[in-house]
């Protein structure tokens, strides 16, 4: 084998630093993103703001401060996946940035791998710290609550007392809570994934917005209009065909939806989180998969 073949052949194959060198570029330029600071301060704000929300019974307290919370998380993850996402490859065509990565030669998998491995890594430094916000402001008030129930028990048997500690405790941080925010992350990883097979095809990144929003929609709408078509419609192969195309093109986003288990304390079973992530990260490796198609069919 030449040494001109030898180079061609180094180039062509699947290289882990070229991709690692995109992706901290790619996430050093998300980073400077006015829209990624203000979405980020909004959602600390909300998750914050909810401490001092009207005093209920602790139960109704803990589970207003749940949703609250991991309803801000799920929002702005997913606008942070779709605004961030939309602008990548229309930003680098405009600013010709592309012609001199592909120039290199760097393969086009490895600069869409790279693009996308940036907003994943923005996305859970943003999930990370929402989080740890999330669960500060649960852990205040939840010791808050503890004072306050001992102070108000403090003649009562001890047994009583520590009844009324387990209820603040389970009420306030139970384990299904992380399982609950990994959902929202792997969620925010399919808008992102898709949003970025969108801009392959889009002209610009307004576009590519209109559309996922148009989406996002239709994905939490799809459930409900799932199952009312049933209802009125026939169920026969071309019904159930054609459902089944609809769900293909557009993810149910319903599913990743466990907010509502979690605010009222119920386990979320093994199998409902492993299904849930294993259709997360299939849907976030196929649109990676279409988003390299179509980019590889563009010219350039």
């Amino acid at each position: 084998m030449s040494n001109e073949t030898a180079a061609i052949t180094r180039h062509r194959a699947f290289s882990v630093a070229r991709v690692f060198a995109i992706t901290t570029n790619t996430l050093t330029e998300l980073t400077r993103l006015k829209v990624f600071y203000v979405l980020l301060i909004f959602a600390l704000l909300l998750i914050g703001s909810s401490i001092f929300m009207a005093r209920l019974t602790f139960q109704q307290e803990f589970q207003i401060l749940k949703d609250v919370s991991l309803g801000a998380m799920s929002i702005f993850t997913s606008l942070l996946a779709i605004v961030a996402t939309a602008r990548l490859i229309p930003q680098d065509l405009e600013d010709r940035t592309v012609y001199t990565i592909l120039a290199k030669p760097v393969p086009r998998f490895e600069y869409i791998v790279g693009k996308l491995t940036g907003v994943l890594l923005l996305l859970a430094i943003s999930t990370l710290v929402m989080s740890a916000m999330f669960l500060a402001v649960l852990y205040i008030r939840e010791q808050a609550v503890l004072h306050e129930t001992l102070r108000q028990m403090s003649a009562a048997p001890r047994e009583q007392i520590d009844d009324a500690l387990r209820a603040v405790r389970s009420s306030a941080l139970n384990i299904d809570i992380f399982p609950g925010i990994v959902i929202i992350y792997l969620k925010a990883c399919l808008l992102a994934a898709l949003t970025l097979f969108v801009s392959t095809f889009a002209t610009t990144n307004i576009f590519t917005i209109v559309v996922m929003v148009f989406i996002y929609f239709i994905g939490h709408l799809q459930a409900t209009a799932r199952e009312y078509w049933l209802q009125e419609h026939s169920t026969g192969w071309i019904t159930h065909s054609f459902l089944a195309l609809v769900a293909l093109i557009f993810p149910d986003l319903q599913t990743f939806n466990l907010v509502d288990d979690i605010v009222v304390g119920a386990a979320i079973p093994l199998g409902l989180f492993a299904k849930t992530a294993v259709l997360g990260i299939f849907y976030t490796t196929i649109y990676t998969l279409l988003a390299t198609f179509v980019f590889y069919g563009k010219e350039l």
